[in-house]
């Protein structure tokens, strides 16, 4: 392959990543529309659904996004009143506080990312368990670069 070769292949992959970002990016904006609340909240959201296994304290939530305890306090009060989240009790430690989706949200949310898994598992399907392993390996070193710049832009 010569270097011209390369070099496109290379922008070209460089469009249509930024093309992708730009989309999913559409895509949670109208999501977080579509539920009622801000980008912040829609992520919130997807924390207590995906990452943190279904609850988290406020002080995980406020570590997690950036955010002081007064705006932690002040988004977990907006998803309450809205009815995606809850909060009660620490099992563990009666002190603390702990939030968890509802199922409103939890509807909602496979009313809204179900028809993306299932065309996304069709789409999956016609590539070969080697190209999928090739696809796992950008996303997760691509994340670790974004991960590595979001720190340099914050320090």
């Amino acid at each position: 392959m010569s270097r011209d070769s390369r070099d496109e292949l290379l922008a070209a992959l460089g469009r249509a990543v930024r093309a992708n970002q730009a989309t999913v990016d559409a895509f949670d904006e109208a999501t977080a529309q579509k539920f009622g609340v801000n980008r912040t909240d829609l992520r919130c959201l997807d924390l207590l659904m995906e990452e943190l296994g279904g609850q988290a304290t406020p002080g995980q939530l406020g570590t997690r996004l950036g955010l002081t305890t007064g705006s932690v306090t002040a988004m977990i009060d907006r998803l309450a009143k809205l009815g995606y989240v809850t909060r009660s009790p620490d099992p563990a430690d009666r002190r603390k506080v702990v939030v968890r989706p509802t199922a409103t949200i939890l509807d909602k949310s496979r009313e809204i990312y179900g028809p993306i898994v299932a065309d996304g598992m069709g789409l999956l399907a016609k590539y070969t368990d080697e190209e999928l392993e090739v696809l796992i390996d950008f996303q997760v070193r691509s994340r670790a670069l974004q991960e590595e710049q979001l720190k340099r832009l914050r320090g």
